[in-house]
This record gives C-alpha cells, structure tokens and sequence, in this order.
C-alpha cells in the first residue's frame, strides 16, 4: 500500500509547487541606524501575482511591536535613515492596515519580537512586485521604525524614529 501511496504522493506535490511558479527575488539586509542595534535579512520573491515575503529581524526589545515599510529610495546613506525618503506609495493611497483594501504598497504588517527580541516575517503580498512594473520594491529602502503603526496617522503612521535601513536588490 505504502508504495502505490508515495508515487501518487509525490505526482501531487510536484503538480502543486509547479502551479505557483516562482520568479524574480530580492533581498534587503537590514543595518542597524546610529544608536541602535537592529538588524536582519528580508527576502522578496514573486510568485505568481503575489510576492511573498519573509525573514528575521533581531536586536529588538523584547515583546515589542515595530512599524515595518518600504520606503521610496534605496538609500540608507544618513545616521537615521531618513535618507530613504517617505513611505512607497506609488498609487498615491492613504496609509493605513497591511490587510486593510486601502493602504500604501509600502505599509507591511508590524514586526513582533519575541522574548528575545527576534521577530519573525512571512506573509503574502499582492500590491508589490519583484522586478517590474509601479509596484517594483527593487531599489527601495526597508525600515524597522522604534514604534508600533497607528495605521491612521497620515501619511506615516507614527512609528517614530527608524532603527534599522535596508536596500531591497535584486538576488
């Protein structure tokens, strides 16, 4: 029984990977701004019409919640990382809720460290792209703010200072 079950098995999987192919992916590494000890690796990977997006940020204060975006240039050259510019709005939305319909394309969900002050990110994006078109994160900036997203505070959601900057490039 077993062997007529594990061809059949992996015919399944094999058929169901296929159906999501995966395309272009970049990667931010994130660096800690003057004063603070934040860092971490975030990738980016289309598939599909989504991009899914995952990785680690460390260095946080425990049992805390960040603001977490993407911001409009891939320029982390200031102390604070202010030299990234506002947040990524190509359609010129409000901000607002990663799962709320009306958002930035650079609002993502906030960061929750853990006990040791690690958090962990994996979700699906369908209002950014890898590689082309309006919604394109390549060379953008990603940032770890010190507080949690308001998400009504316009047009930046009052996360306060940046903590940590990263370049998004093309893996």
């Amino acid at each position: 029984m077993i062997r007529l079950f594990a061809p059949v098995a992996a015919a399944f999987f094999v058929t169901a990977c296929a159906s999501t192919p995966t395309g272009p992916s970049a990667s931010a590494q994130l660096m800690a701004t003057q004063g603070n000890a934040v860092s971490g690796q975030v990738q980016f990977t289309q598939k599909g019409d989504k991009v899914l997006v995952t990785g680690e940020v460390r260095g946080l204060q425990p049992h805390t919640e960040h603001g977490f975006h993407i911001h409009e240039k891939g320029d982390c050259s200031s102390g604070d990382g202010m030299s990234a510019g506002g947040h990524f709005n190509p359609d010129g939305k409000a901000h607002g809720a990663y799962a709320q319909p009306e958002h930035h394309a650079g609002d993502l969900p906030s960061l929750k460290a853990d006990a040791n002050g690690t958090a962990r990110i994996s979700f699906e994006s369908t209002t950014l792209s890898v590689g082309s078109g309006k919604t394109d994160v390549l060379g953008r900036g990603l940032i770890v703010h010190r507080d949690p997203d308001d998400y009504k505070t316009q047009p930046t959601g009052n996360s306060g200072p940046r903590m940590a900057c990263g370049v998004i490039a093309k893996n």
